[in-house]
């Protein structure tokens, strides 16, 4: 679990940089302030994308677990011929 907590850590301080570290280098000018907030709510919203893409995999959704028995039955029901 020591890697899922690095990866973690490395991302958020990758999007923290762009988030709260570019907008103090903005250039001056009358759209500085559009310009920092474009930068902080860009890292906002990809690091959310980022962990929810990440977190979907740690526990992926799966379908309903089928017994033998139960897929040959759909199989006949649906004439898709399993063992002929």
């Amino acid at each position: 679990m020591a890697a899922d907590y690095t990866i973690m850590i490395g991302f958020t301080v990758f999007w923290g940089i762009i988030g709260i570290v570019l907008p103090i280098f903005a250039p001056k000018g009358p759209n500085r302030g559009i310009l920092q907030l474009v930068l902080m709510l860009t890292a906002a919203t990809c690091w959310l994308f980022w962990l929810c893409c990440y977190m979907a995999q740690m526990n992926p959704l799966i379908g309903p677990k089928l017994d033998n028995k139960t897929i040959l039955l759909i199989a006949k029901e649906w004439d898709l011929n399993p063992r002929e």
